[in-house]
């Protein structure tokens, strides 16, 4: 048995809604798409390939059609065949349930602005084809997007039983078609995973066989006390962030357990720019200057697992800006090469200008001890510049779902955020987008609230580009509009600090889901 363990539960078990990394990765090796990431331990894990569907299609007319072939043979879990049906009724659920991405990773599909305004009635008519005779799925877009098969890889568009309800399954677990199973769930103390007896592979790059028989995933042990479970091999692995005091020891006594990896994530702090104070931008930017990037790379771990972060899109991504505009000596319009430190002075005046010098701020922030110390070095450093501020920790299973949410009035937030894939798209159209804010739902993952139309407009152009260089271009303009309205200061960008057991063998990880439960094996 492998066995796991989180500090809690990461929300709603429904596939189609959950957006955290530690479900994604669960989800991984229980649901499949037509399509996939390949699972390989290195950097071709950034590539799509059929998993559902027989190939990945080349697009026709001009990138607006797809057109896929479903395999024969795959079965869920309950031993129901998989049909076209099922893959019809899936995509539509998306819009049904409201799916955090349905807008900005499915709204190009025809129908899918009718579904968007009534998501009861949706039906992607004119949109989504199918044919049971010829298992034929095609959809036919309303504009090209370059990026479409990476969205159809990601976790959201995993193809359910098409007798789902249209709601959130919440603590019910879907019938799967991966190599595992649930077989029970409790939010509040974990679940059991063991073998989907209907699994056969279809294609090892998708969805390859498992090797432990069952997995149990157990929630409750603070960060702290994970680290120790697993260093006495109580545990095979822990979903948490190390704790910045274990580190010297992890690296001195365990280190063929610790592995550490490259990962396309930052922290960020986004401002809800929809109320006081931060409906103001130059207390945006106020936060944006002042904030300490090398304290807060230190409060994560240090220079080997993090570094400062001055833009929304992290280094090595095409559209990435090399520059900061908000540091010592430099501002939106004369960026700096690089960030060279915080300006608190700079942020005290904007601060002062802006006229919401004094007002009570609340960082919401989630309890673990990295994020616990970022946040009160966030409530001081806005006490410096001027606010009444004060810190506010939540659990990981109810933070991301808490700020997202409008009628909580969350006026700034810490929070991390993965690529779903390697682009600029992932992180300032997901984040900034305008089809990404949904006031009073904890499925608005654009947390700020923000909408800027030439922003939007930008990054619209850059998802229909074909040309790379020139999406890149298109990225960078949107990424320096959205870098002078400030609605998230970045932070820093993060590696990732696996830890295991001594007994756990054949350590396999992807960039995008990190370790693949299915993939490793305990003696």
């Amino acid at each position: 048995m492998l066995r796991l363990t989180a500090s809690s539960s990461g929300g709603t078990l429904d596939p189609q809604i959950n957006y955290t990394s530690e479900y994604a990765q669960l989800f991984t090796v229980l649901y499949d798409g037509l399509l996939n990431f390949r699972k390989a331990d290195d950097r071709t894990s950034d590539e799509v390939v059929p998993d559902l569907a027989e190939t990945v299609p080349q697009p026709e007319d001009g990138g607006r059609t797809w057109r896929f072939t479903l395999r024969q043979g795959v079965r869920f879990s309950t031993g129901q065949e998989v049909t076209v049906a099922d893959v019809a009724a899936s995509i539509r659920r998306l819009f049904r349930v409201g799916s955090p991405t349905a807008g900005s990773f499915y709204g190009a599909i025809v129908g899918a602005d009718a579904c968007l305004r009534d998501p009861a009635h949706c039906t992607l008519s004119g949109g989504l084809e199918v044919d049971p005779a010829t298992r034929a799925v095609v959809f036919h877009l309303s504009q090209p997007d370059a990026e479409f098969p990476q969205k159809l890889a990601f976790p959201h568009a995993s193809i359910l039983p098409a007798a789902m309800p249209d709601h959130d399954l919440g603590n019910v677990p879907a019938p799967t078609t991966g190599p595992y199973r649930f077989v029970s769930y409790d939010p509040d103390r974990g679940a059991v995973l063991e073998r989907n007896p209907f699994f056969h592979v279809w294609s090892a790059d998708a969805q390859p066989d498992g090797y432990a028989d069952h997995i149990r995933y157990d929630f409750g042990l603070p960060d702290e006390a994970a680290v120790t479970a697993v260093e006495n091999g109580q545990y095979d692995w822990m979903f948490d962030m190390k704790p910045l005091d274990r580190l010297g020891e992890l690296g001195a006594r365990h280190t063929r357990q610790v592995h550490l990896r490259s990962l396309y994530g930052f922290y960020y702090v986004p401002m809800n720019v929809n109320i006081p104070p931060f409906n103001n931008r130059m207390a945006r930017q106020a936060v944006n200057r002042a904030l300490d990037r090398r304290a807060m790379t230190i409060l994560y771990g240090g220079a080997a697992v993090a570094g400062p972060l001055c833009t929304i899109v992290p280094p090595g991504i095409p559209g990435a800006l090399d520059e900061c505009a908000h540091t010592v000596g430099a501002d939106p319009d004369h960026p700096a090469p690089s960030w060279r430190g915080a300006d608190l002075e700079g942020a005290r005046r904007l601060v002062a200008a802006s006229g919401t010098a004094g007002q009570k701020v609340t960082v919401v922030v989630q309890n673990t001890a990295v994020e616990m110390s970022m946040g009160v070095w966030l409530r001081n450093m806005l006490q410096a510049i001027g606010y009444d501020a004060s810190v506010k920790p939540l659990s990981h299973a109810v933070q991301l779902g808490y700020i997202q949410n409008t009628s909580n009035h969350v006026q700034i937030s810490l929070s991390d955020w993965f690529a779903d894939y390697p682009s600029a798209s992932n992180f300032l159209d997901d984040l900034f987008g305008c089809e990404n804010f949904h006031p009073g739902t904890d499925n608005s993952i654009n947390i700020a609230g923000y909408c800027n139309k030439e922003a939007q407009a930008a990054m619209d152009a850059a998802k229909q580009e074909t040309d790379p260089a020139r999406a890149a271009e298109l990225w960078a303009q949107a990424g320096r509009i959205i870098t002078r309205d400030s609605p998230a200061a970045p932070a820093i960008r993060i590696n990732y600090i696996d830890l295991v057991s001594s007994r756990l063998g054949n350590y396999f990880y992807t960039d995008l889901y990190h370790m693949i439960f299915s993939q490793v094996w305990v003696q």
